[in-house]
C-alpha cells in the first residue's frame, strides 16, 4: 500500500490527521512540516513534540515562499502562492517516502471562510480528510482531547504573514518583528493575541475581550510600549473590536477575493 504524507503545521487540525494517518497507515505514514521566516518558531517545535510524542516519522522542509514576488507583493491571495510552494515542495518528495497522497488539515468550517491555500490544494489533489468527514473545529478539537493530543486546546496560530496587510510587503524582518512582539504579549498572559501590521511602523493588537483590562495597567502599558518602540513600531494601536480571525480580510480586493472564491 502506498503510504500517506500530512502536511503538519503543529496545530491541532493537522494533529488529528496526523493521529488518524498514523492509526490506519503506522509507519506508512509520514509528516512534513514546512520552515520559513512565516512559521513562528513555537509552531515547528509544537510539530516536532508532536510527532516524537505519537511515534510518527516527521520530516522539516525548507519553503522558497519569500523568493516568489507574488507571494511577497501581498496581493491578498498570498496563501494561495504559500500552499502551491509547500504542495509542490512535498510532491518532489513523494517518490522517495513511497508515498501517493498528500493529505492537508483543512476543516469542514474552513470551506465558509476566504481560502486561496483551498485551491492550490485543489490543482494538486489534496485530500482533506477532516472535510470529507465533515468535521468542524469543534469536533476536530474534541477527538485531539479524545486522543489525548497536547495541542487540543492550542489556539490557532495562522502564518506570521497573515498579520501583514494585504498592499504591504511581507518580509522576512518583518515577520520577525511580529513575531517577537507577539511572544512578548504572550509572555505577559495573553495566550491568544495577533500583532496586525498595517506598514511598518504601525500595528494593531488583537486580544481577548477578558483580555484587553490587563493592558489597563500603567506599567505594563509603559513596558509594552517601550519593547514595541524597539521593534520599530512607531504607532502601537489596541482593537477594541477584539481577536477576530481573517481580520485582515476586509481589505482584500473583491476582483482577488472573487477569484477563489468562484473557483473553490
Amino acid at each position: 500500500m502506498d503510504g500517506v504524507v500530512v502536511a503538519l503545521s503543529g496545530g491541532v487540525d493537522s494533529a488529528v490527521v496526523a493521529r488518524a494517518a498514523l492509526l490506519a497507515l503506522g509507519d506508512q505514514a509520514i509528516a512534513i512540516t514546512a520552515d520559513s521566516p512565516s512559521v513562528p518558531r513555537q509552531d515547528i517545535e509544537a510539530a516536532k513534540k508532536l510527532a516524537a510524542t505519537i511515534g510518527l516519522r516527521h520530516q522539516i522542509v525548507l519553503t522558497s515562499e519569500f523568493d516568489n514576488p507574488n507571494y511577497t507583493k501581498n496581493a491578498g491571495d498570498r496563501c494561495y502562492f504559500c500552499k502551491s510552494e509547500l504542495y509542490e515542495t512535498i510532491l518532489k518528495k513523494l517518490s522517495e517516502l513511497n508515498a501517493r497522497i498528500i493529505c492537508s488539515g483543512a476543516n469542514q468550517d474552513d470551506l465558509g471562510d476566504y481560502r486561496p491555500g483551498l485551491q492550490a490544494a485543489k490543482e494538486r489533489g489534496i485530500r482533506h480528510p477532516l472535510q470529507e468527514a465533515g468535521l468542524g473545529k469543534k469536533e476536530v478539537r474534541e477527538l485531539a482531547q479524545y486522543w489525548n493530543l497536547e495541542v487540543w486546546d492550542k489556539p490557532a496560530s495562522p502564518c506570521l504573514s497573515s498579520r501583514i496587510a494585504p498592499g504591504v510587503a511581507v518580509t522576512a524582518d518583518r515577520t520577525a518583528r511580529i513575531e517577537k512582539a507577539e511572544i512578548y504579549l504572550k509572555s505577559l498572559g495573553l495566550r491568544d493575541c495577533r500583532v496586525r501590521l498595517h506598514h511598518d511602523e504601525l500595528v494593531r493588537i488583537e486580544l481577548l475581550f477578558e483580555d484587553i483590562a490587563k493592558l489597563a495597567d500603567p506599567e505594563a502599558r509603559k513596558k509594552l510600549s517601550e519593547y514595541f518602540h524597539a521593534l520599530g513600531f512607531r504607532f502601537i494601536t489596541l482593537d477594541m473590536d477584539g481577536l477576530r480571525s481573517g481580520s485582515l480580510n476586509s481589505l482584500v480586493s473583491l476582483e482577488v477575493m472573487k477569484k477563489y472564491q468562484t473557483k473553490s
